[in-house]
């Protein structure tokens, strides 16, 4: 009896720690609906040794552990360029001043450079749908910065087309202005990471 509460313990410890520490990720039903958005697990409950419910059945058996997705995020030193890798899609993003001037949505003198190391990977991971999404941060009015992030999201679509040239790819634009920041909005420094233009896509057999 005892061994098999402690071996129930452990194996629900592995299995919390399973469910709970990697960030599952969950179905795509929703494209509207940027990657990385899903609702986070709250944290796990603590285990009583003691509980009867822990032991297994005569003959039960736990199938084998698994790991569902993990989630890795490189961000260059100033947070310019910041990438997103899990087992299933990529995500890149630019600040929007690496792309556009100050309350524009023409791009800059650099941007083409940029979109054009996106374009790379889009077909290094022969990715046939693409979403780009623009964001800003919240300063101003809601309705001007929902009309300006999808402005943006446009001007990296219209260079990505032009440079994968692939009537294969499919496409979707949004702009979702200061909705989904990625940090605090009430520093300069949070801002500027929360003006963005994400370029996401499935890795390749995701």
């Amino acid at each position: 009896m005892t061994s098999n509460i402690r071996l129930a313990t452990v194996l629900s410890v592995l299995l919390t720690t399973t469910l709970y520490g990697t960030g599952t990720a969950q179905a795509d039903d929703d494209p509207g609906d940027p990657p990385g958005t899903e609702p986070a697990a709250s944290a796990p409950v603590e285990v009583d040794p003691n509980d009867p419910d822990l032991k297994l059945p005569d003959g039960a058996t736990l199938a084998q552990a698994k790991v569902l997705d993990i989630k890795s995020i490189v961000e260059e030193q100033g947070g310019d360029e910041r990438r997103e890798d899990t087992n299933t899609s990529v995500t890149l993003a630019l600040q929007a001043e690496v792309l556009f001037g100050k309350d524009s949505a023409k791009l800059g003198a650099e941007a083409k450079s940029h979109i054009t190391g996106i374009a790379d990977e889009i077909k290094t991971q022969n990715a046939s749908r693409v979403r780009v999404f623009g964001f800003t941060d919240d300063l101003g009015a809601s309705s001007h910065g929902d009309i300006l992030s999808k402005k943006r999201a446009n001007a990296v679509h219209d260079v990505l087309s032009q440079t994968l040239n692939d009537a294969d790819i499919t496409y979707e634009v949004r702009g979702y202005g200061e909705q989904y920041p990625i940090a605090d909005n009430s520093t300069e420094a949070g801002r500027k990471k929360n003006r963005r233009v994400e370029v996401s896509f499935p890795r390749s057999g995701g």
